[in-house]
């Protein structure tokens, strides 16, 4: 049998998934110091794959938002609360549908 090293914040049902199919996960619970690091760390991984995908970009989508989530849950933050103040600085600042690129400032 090989052992494949993830080292990596998986979502809630992956070991139950894994032993479905005949594997043996090694688990342990993450503390409170160690989880918001690894959800941030898990964001940018999600974040990466995103930028590669080129077909199932809502699948992708659904894995940065359900991060995005959790993340705030965890620094006691509704998702109510995210989507105000995403819509505070869409109008104070606009959102991105102009697709402006700024490449330099003369200050």
């Amino acid at each position: 049998m090989a052992r494949k090293t993830y080292n990596k914040l998986v979502r809630d049902k992956i070991p139950e998934i894994i032993v479905k199919n005949g594997g043996f996960p090694k688990i342990t619970t993450l503390d409170d110091v160690e989880y918001p690091i690894k959800l941030k760390e898990k964001l940018i991984e999600e974040a990466k794959e995103l930028l590669a995908e080129k077909e199932d970009v809502l699948n992708e989508l659904a894995d940065v938002l359900e991060l995005v989530i959790s993340i705030g849950k965890n620094h006691g933050i509704r998702y109510s609360k995210i989507e105000e103040k995403q819509k505070s600085k869409n109008t104070e600042r606009g959102g991105f549908k102009k697709k402006i690129f700024l490449e330099w400032v003369d200050e």
